[in-house]
């Protein structure tokens, strides 16, 4: 079944136009660019209403309120009239009906950075989730967006935990199932400047069925039909192709024994491309 709604997946530290103590939120670049809340604002404007909702669901951190109201005020300076937070902290929250009424009735749902494990955790199996995804597939106006842990959730297959080491062992990464809005592709976030490469050619060599897609900060795809990916930002996307793979020791490397891939394909995508996910190949401007 082809998505009628659009992801938006962000690879963190996108610029919310302000400082908090303790987090730098402000990407320092050589070009201007648009913000990620700019970008989700251009979208919702295009949505026929004439109040836009947004739910901002903060359940993979427990966030400060200084940071609830930079998320609000970011949001509204963008032209969403009605901003929501809604915390997850316990596992009866996703239950609740007030809650799945929000969801029904929003124009676009924002995941928030943390913890991506915790954030499934708490949502996996809930009506929330079932909620929110029919209604990604049937509302061709309603918009997932997620940065950080809140865009690696998004995939049926995500990483919870990743060491990062001069070599590559077996036990240094977990896979876990995700929200399952996104098939065939693994999420890495924070890619470039925290240096994932490794970690996430690791998991693409245990699922090969999947495109590895590591944002860049302050970079995104924003993914039409489930498979129609365009970049936006001031950073690059490496995709990490391994259906060709060849010689590997992935299934049987134990312990102290350093895992070989060969043959991984590279792509780097950057603002204005396009890319098929499915066909795996760029796409035509």
């Amino acid at each position: 079944m082809i998505p009628k709604g659009k992801l938006l997946i962000i690879g963190g530290h996108e610029d919310k136009g302000a400082e908090v103590a303790g987090e730098n939120l402000t990407i320092h670049v050589k070009k201007e660019t648009t913000s990620h809340f700019e970008i989700l604002g251009l979208l919702i404007s295009k949505i026929p209403r004439t109040h836009h909702i947004i739910e901002v669901i903060a359940s993979a951190s427990s966030i400060p309120q200084e940071m609830e109201n930079l998320y609000v005020d970011s949001f509204k300076k963008e032209g969403f009239t009605q901003v929501g937070i809604i915390q997850l902290k316990h596992p009866k929250d996703p239950s609740d009906l007030s809650l799945i009424k929000r969801i029904q009735e929003s124009h676009a749902v924002f995941f928030t950075g943390g913890d991506q494990s915790q954030l499934v955790s708490i949502l996996a199996e809930t009506e929330l989730l079932k909620v929110i995804r029919n209604k990604y597939h049937s509302d061709k106006h309603f918009i997932v967006a997620g940065t950080s842990a809140g865009a690696m959730a998004m995939p049926e297959i995500i990483i919870t935990r990743g060491l990062i080491r001069e070599a590559l062992y077996s036990k240094d990464i977990e896979i876990e199932k995700g929200f399952d809005l996104i098939q065939d592709v693994i999420v890495d976030t924070h890619f470039i400047k925290r240096g994932r490469f490794a970690r996430l050619a690791h998991a693409v060599a245990l699922n090969p069925k999947c495109l590895g897609i590591g944002l860049g900060e302050n970079t995104a795809l924003i993914i039409s039909e489930g498979n129609i990916a365009k970049c936006l930002g001031s950073g690059m996307i490496i995709l990490i192709d391994g259906r060709k793979m060849g010689i590997t020791n992935i299934n049987e490397a134990v312990d102290d024994t350093p895992i070989i891939i060969e043959n991984l394909k590279i792509s780097i995508i950057a603002e204005g491309s396009s890319y098929l996910l499915k066909e795996r190949k760029f796409l035509k401007s």
